[in-house]
């Protein structure tokens, strides 16, 4: 399986160009939760999947993930888009710089599934951080979103095992609201499709990638969310 610390500091433009095959989540933001207007805080914001679709519409949004690399690519993306309602900022999700009470919206994608990995030894302690944070620093009235991964090369959910209990924990102990959605991936070429899923996901599915000839990848992906 690939590395991903290494490729969010080392090769944060492929792994941009593989998300950007991906459609826009606006839309189910939106149907959770209106973003005209707020101060929107992005958790591991990575190359800006989710902060640059926001940007536009947000009063402001900062960007926090503990890659400098990935942030470097959002930030370049929207100085391209003429935005200036935003700011990046290096930080670990379990400890956030900023004051409590200060953002409207947070939301996370792919992310906090890191620290909630049920191979960790501390992974219960460390959702439990995350979530106090969240809490901490939403405004009354506020809302969480969190958008993981429920299943890549598959067309109804099968979440990674090692991620279950995670997501259990969301909804038993902390009381989210859960859906799932479809993610799917629209690549140029199946030559794109294997290359740029050998890079991220490994060569078990690249290969199935390969044998079914899918252009478009199917994907399922968790959302939880929190007011």
């Amino acid at each position: 399986m690939p590395n991903h610390e290494e490729i969010y500091q080392t090769q944060a433009d492929t792994y941009d160009l593989l998300i950007s095959k991906q459609p826009s989540l606006i839309d189910v933001i939106e149907t959770i939760h209106p973003v005209e207007g707020l101060d929107i805080l992005d958790l591991g914001a990575g190359s800006g999947r989710l902060t640059c679709m926001l940007a536009p519409k947000a009063k402001s949004i900062l960007a926090l993930d503990e890659s400098e690399a990935m942030l470097k690519v959002t930030a370049d993306k929207l100085q391209k888009a003429g935005l200036h309602n935003w700011s990046t900022k290096v930080a670990d999700h379990r400890t956030l710089p900023v004051s409590s009470h200060s953002y409207d919206l947070i939301v996370s994608g792919w992310s906090i599934c890191y620290l909630g990995n049920s191979d960790l030894p501390n992974w219960k302690q460390n959702i439990h951080k995350v979530v106090t944070e969240i809490k901490r620093v939403l405004r009354p009235g506020g809302c969480a979103i969190i958008i993981e991964n429920f299943g890549t090369g598959w067309a109804v959910p099968n979440p990674p095992s090692f991620l279950r209990s995670y997501f259990e924990l969301l909804e038993n102990e902390y009381g989210m609201s859960h859906t799932w959605i479809r993610t799917d991936y629209d690549f140029e070429n199946l030559r794109e499709a294997e290359r740029l899923c050998r890079f991220f996901f490994g060569d078990d599915l690249a290969d199935k990638v390969v044998k079914e000839g899918w252009i478009h990848l199917p994907e399922c992906a968790g959302v939880w969310w929190l007011r």
